[in-house]
């Protein structure tokens, strides 16, 4: 990489106006190497928008964004999957992608799932599909990630574990991430840098820094923030995908 201290995407003061309504406007931030970055904020704080705009989906945008990386792992937020399909693991795997078999082994166990090969799509937990889902996205070694609402449809155990294995992940592949939640005090313990949306930057910082931030207290609770501080640990132990409970 031939630019300084890894930086893999950078958004200069971007924004995007709609019907003569801005989704997102004034939104500054950079993902690097080895680094995750999460998006929080309510519903329609223009936390996907800004996902998109990063990915090169909208042209017609406010400020800049400077990329450099083509190689992108992508998972969204909604994927349209005919559930009444035979649909395997492996075949969701080569749906859009010519994988060798080694490179599929590898992406699914280094998610936990590699002995789900073989079972229907339509059998899958809610954790072990997001599992595959990363699987998918990891399998081009890609240098960023960009991960919207990776844990829905998984339980809070389930959700701990994923944000685990996400972080796992980065450090692993060396990659950087740009993840959505609608969640800080579960992502806490992955995430390096935390921006606070709604429609336009409140607040951002470490985790503990943007759960002291009056904005953030304005906008998810007094208690979200009391909350979060019993989040701020290292777990000691991981929940495997069938929810038994491992020391580490």
């Amino acid at each position: 990489m031939s630019i300084e201290n890894n930086v893999l995407v950078k958004l200069n003061n971007v924004g995007l106006k709609q019907n003569q309504k801005w989704l997102v406007q004034g939104v500054s931030l950079q993902v690097e190497k080895g680094k995750i970055v999460t998006l929080i904020g309510p519903n329609g704080s223009g936390k996907s928008t800004t996902a998109k705009i990063a990915l090169g989906f909208y042209k017609n945008i406010e400020g800049n964004v400077e990329k450099y990386t083509s190689n992108i792992g992508y998972v969204p937020q909604k994927i349209s999957i005919d559930w009444t399909l035979p649909l395997r693991v492996n075949d969701l795997m080569l749906l859009t992608e010519n994988l060798s078999d080694e490179v599929i082994n590898e992406s699914l166990t280094l998610t936990g799932v590699k002995h789900l090969k073989d079972k229907s799509l339509a059998n899958l937990s809610g954790g072990e599909f997001q599992r595959v889902l990363l699987a998918r996205a990891i399998s081009k070694k890609p240098d960023l990630l960009v991960l919207d609402e990776p844990v829905q449809g998984v339980d809070f155990t389930g959700e701990i574990e994923l944000y685990e294995l996400i972080k796992e992940l980065s450090l692993k592949l060396n990659c950087g991430i740009l993840l959505i939640s609608h969640d800080l005090h579960t992502v806490m313990s992955a995430t390096d840098h935390v921006v606070c949306l709604n429609g336009h930057v409140c607040c951002c910082g470490s985790p503990s820094e943007v759960a002291k931030n009056s904005e953030y207290k304005a906008l998810f609770g007094e208690q979200a923030s009391q909350t979060l501080a019993i989040y701020e640990h290292k777990h000691d132990h991981v929940h495997t995908t069938d929810g038994e409970i491992k020391k580490k």
